[in-house]
């Protein structure tokens, strides 16, 4: 929800010495400060919940020109590929200091902070939830900070300082913090909540505090807490290129090539996955697979490098022209040339190490998984990881969301077992790369 804004004028509170705020987040923008929740009366009293350009989380309220209470964490946030459930509450009624604001990180209270500024007791300024005030998500609220990433199931409480356990809770095979989907919370006055499954801004507290779409634009995904999908990381490429789209649109410029690689890898001999791919802009663009090494080391990721996926070892790859290129070599025979109104589907098969491409649905060099007859893949020292490459273009992936950059599909074919949606049927016994796709 880059650039997107979201706001509401809040009433009169049931109680403005106690809230709670719950929300699910996915970072793709570390840059910058990023506004997850504003709230702006004037310049003297606002309330700012945002990951500064530190990638820290920092909270603040003010009030008069002077922090009531402020909190700033040492743990950075530099995760782009899994969701972080962020609660904050507050209580100033307590008589212990520490006890008047709690912030959780996926149900575990945080309590190594650079900052810990605590407010006097009763202190009831609270400009979150305070009558008139402006409040604004994703964004400030003049519209200069903008939070890159999703966001799911967000709540606000007036009136009550809930706990993390009231969220979400561990899962005891696997450790994992676990979404609450439907939490029992008395909502109070000012209480909201929005953004359920879904990217709709009405309330569903019952309170009917709907928000406004004030500036850019919502797109739906099916990535949410319960089924993380593969993006682009913006943490490893080559020596060159830009993310946008929740990191899932990589481009170039400067005459050279340069690759991104996605969060999630595929094992050998464990699965079989699905995903598509349509250009954004220029023509050098080819999709593909590249090697992750076990010793932690993408190939060919370092600076300088400008060969492309599928000229280097254990990396293959279909480019715009009608190449298919495999470890440096390369074959025209059998794939069609491509440009960025085609949409490109890749299948590959970890478990027979396969790999087959489509072009609008048109399997390309007579491979088709249906017949089990793809280009063999050697077995990767690590895993696979799904890889753009792009000189002086960009392109975008669809893991599964259902959206090429800002566009959605525009018919859905055939979806796996696992929920994802594409343009084209999905192969029988693929899935998409995503975390319950990788455990079907």
């Amino acid at each position: 929800m880059a650039s997107t804004r979201l706001s509401r004028t809040a009433g009169a509170p049931t109680l403005n010495t106690k809230y709670t705020i719950s929300v699910w987040i996915k970072r793709a923008k570390l840059t910058g400060d990023g506004f997850i929740l504003d709230g702006y009366v004037d310049a003297s009293n606002r309330f700012k919940f945002a990951f500064q350009s530190a990638n820290k989380l920092e909270i603040w309220n003010s009030h008069s020109g002077s922090n009531t209470f402020q909190i700033l964490t040492n743990r950075v946030f530099q995760d782009t590929n899994g969701w972080y459930n962020i609660v904050l509450s507050v209580d100033t009624t307590q008589a212990t200091d520490t006890n008047r604001v709690k912030l959780y990180v996926n149900g575990v209270q945080e309590t190594d902070l650079a900052t810990n500024n605590s407010p006097a007791i009763n202190e009831a300024n609270n400009v979150i939830n305070e009558s008139g005030a402006t409040i604004s998500i994703g964004d400030y609220y003049s519209g200069s900070n903008a939070f890159g990433g999703c966001m799911s199931h967000f709540h606000f409480v007036d009136g009550t300082a809930y706990d993390a356990s009231n969220f979400g809770s561990t899962d005891s095979t696997t450790g994992e913090w676990e979404i609450n989907t439907s939490p029992t919370l008395t909502y109070g006055n000012n209480g909201f909540f929005i953004l359920k499954n879904d990217n709709v801004i009405n309330d569903q507290s019952g309170n009917a505090n709907n928000f406004t779409l004030s500036s850019g634009t919502l797109t739906k995904t099916e990535d949410c807490p319960s089924n993380v999908f593969a993006t682009m990381n913006p943490l490893i490429r080559s020596s060159n290129g830009t993310f946008a789209s929740g990191n899932n649109k990589f481009t170039t410029s400067g005459g050279a090539w340069g690759s991104g690689f996605t969060t999630l890898g595929m094992f050998n001999g464990q699965g079989k996955y699905y995903m598509e791919f349509k250009g954004a802009s220029g023509t050098k663009i080819g999709y593909g697979i590249s090697d992750f090494k076990a010793s932690g080391v993408i190939q060919r990721t370092e600076a300088g490098e400008t060969r492309y996926c599928g000229e280097y070892a254990n990396s293959y790859a279909y480019h715009y022209g009608g190449n298919f290129y495999y470890s440096g070599s390369s074959t025209s025979t059998g794939y069609d040339s491509f440009t960025s109104s085609n949409v490109i589907g890749m299948a590959v098969d970890m478990d027979n190490l396969k790999i087959y491409f489509h072009k609008d649905g048109v399997y390309q060099d007579s491979k088709n998984p249906a017949s089990n007859n793809g280009y063999t893949i050697v077995a990767p020292e690590g895993v696979y990881l799904p890889t753009i490459t792009v000189e002086d273009a960009g392109a975008a992936a669809n893991f599964g969301n259902g959206v090429f950059d800002t566009t959605a599909v525009s018919s859905a074919g055939t979806a796996a077992s696992t929920p994802g949606i594409f343009e084209y049927d999905v192969p029988t016994g693929y899935q998409p790369l995503s975390t319950k796709g990788l455990n079907a």
